[in-house]
């Protein structure tokens, strides 16, 4: 019997708690498997008032018994992984068993460089406001087929051999074009040397493994990383990540068939973030922005940098849901809300004296569009205990239900605190 996949995916710019709802799912499934990006993501989970940060592991590590798939899609910075198993490890939390694709690229030394080099090149006037975690030079090698893989770094002679060859050219990238000091072979050689030795013991064939365990009825939650208006192709390029966060990119990046995948979960945030650069229209700068910065904590998990803060984008949402194939809402931080007298959401975009009311993902369009809001009652009341839906005050009922409209998809989940208790279940 086949074994139930549903994806879990981030339908804003990211941050939207997606590592908090795929913790709170750790009963449900037996398989958690991160499907693309890298260590500029983070998943935040809070256990017994205990904040951990996922950059690298699937959030599901926290749970016993249960198998975590770091797949081909992803690429992998071997030093912050070691450094993240090695504190779980040090709380007694590593509590599943990880297996890593053989296929999966190894972020080096030398992409961060890179990163950082080329950001500086680009100036003020084309930043994209990166990690500098050395993510998108990983993927460039990856598909100019110049990219090391965990398979590489496991043999100590084909690591050698090909590593020789990519390092000089880098070399030459750094020193000709970036005026940068060229990076020691012998220091990278002998650092992904020890990756590969650490790390030997949880290299795998995922794909195979991950498809065998559907066939015999495992139930998997792909977990992807970021935001569907980052994905590559679909989101605000070129203010976007390097790879696709979207549902189907869980096919690509896992290696299993799109009719394998039963059900898109999309999480949303109660209003809108986005950390660094590109076009935002709902952003708020002050007022409510900072409130909402403030009561919601945010803050990149990766980088510490406060993201820019506004009320929800219905537009927006309404693309992402279509985008993904989503078939059911989760809504986190819903309790930020409270205490705000009127809340106001986005419906349609005034672009040139136009109107819109669909999303495109042109940057340019999207730095000029105005937001036209439509304006609800809010709420005073703690919502942070409520367990029913029936529970919350009125007019947080309403704004489920006006999202729910908008999004034509149902909300399943309400995320009303950051605890794993802090949860409404409206029928999962």
């Amino acid at each position: 019997m086949k074994g139930r996949v549903e994806a879990i995916i981030g339908a804003q710019w990211g941050d939207e708690g997606k590592g908090r709802v795929i913790d709170e799912f750790g009963d449900r499934f037996d398989i958690f498997a991160r499907y693309q990006g890298g260590a500029n993501a983070g998943h935040t989970v809070i256990v017994d008032d205990k904040k951990i940060v996922f950059h690298s592991l699937p959030s599901g590590m926290l749970h016993h018994g249960k198998l975590c798939v770091i797949g081909n899609g992803v690429v992998l910075d071997p030093e912050l992984l070691l450094t993240e198993l090695r504190e779980l490890q040090e709380k007694g939390m590593d509590r599943a068993r990880l297996i890593i694709s053989r296929a999966a690229h190894v972020v080096m030394p030398y992409h961060k460089v890179l990163e950082k080099a080329q950001e500086k090149f680009r100036g003020k006037g084309y930043k994209l406001g990166t990690t500098n975690k050395g993510i998108s030079p990983c993927y460039v090698d990856k598909y100019t087929r110049s990219g090391l893989r965990f398979e590489d770094i496991i043999n100590e002679h084909k690591l050698r051999s090909k590593l020789e060859g990519i390092l000089e050219e880098k070399n030459m990238i750094l020193t000709r074009l970036y005026n940068e000091s060229p990076i020691a072979f012998s220091e990278v050689f002998d650092s992904a040397r020890h990756w590969g030795r650490e790390l030997a013991p949880y290299i795998a064939d995922t794909a195979l493994e991950i498809n065998e365990a559907i066939n015999n009825g495992k139930s998997v939650l792909l977990e992807g990383a970021q935001g569907t208006l980052l994905d590559i192709d679909h989101g605000t390029y070129p203010y976007v990540t390097s790879s696709s966060p979207i549902s189907a990119g869980g096919c690509i990046g896992m290696g299993i068939a799109p009719k394998s995948i039963d059900r898109v979960l999309a999480v949303v945030k109660s209003y809108s973030t986005r950390l660094g650069e590109g076009p935002m229209p709902t952003e708020v700068n002050g007022g409510i922005g900072k409130y909402l910065r403030e009561k919601g904590g945010e803050y990149g998990s990766t980088t510490g940098r406060p993201r820019r803060c506004g009320w929800i984008d219905m537009v927006a949402l309404s693309y992402s849901m279509k985008i993904n194939g989503a078939d059911a809402i989760i809504i986190t931080k819903l309790d930020v809300l409270t205490g705000i007298d009127k809340i106001k959401y986005c419906t349609a975009y005034e672009v040139d004296d136009n109107l819109y009311h669909s999303f495109r993902s042109e940057f340019d369009f999207l730095f000029e569009a105005k937001p036209i809001y439509e304006e609800i009652p809010g709420w005073s009341e703690d919502i942070s205990e409520c367990r029913r839906f029936e529970e919350l005050p009125l007019p947080a009922q309403n704004y489920i239900r006006i999202v729910e409209e908008h999004c034509k998809v149902p909300v399943i989940f309400i995320g009303v605190g950051p605890q794993r208790h802090q949860l409404i279940d409206l029928g999962f």
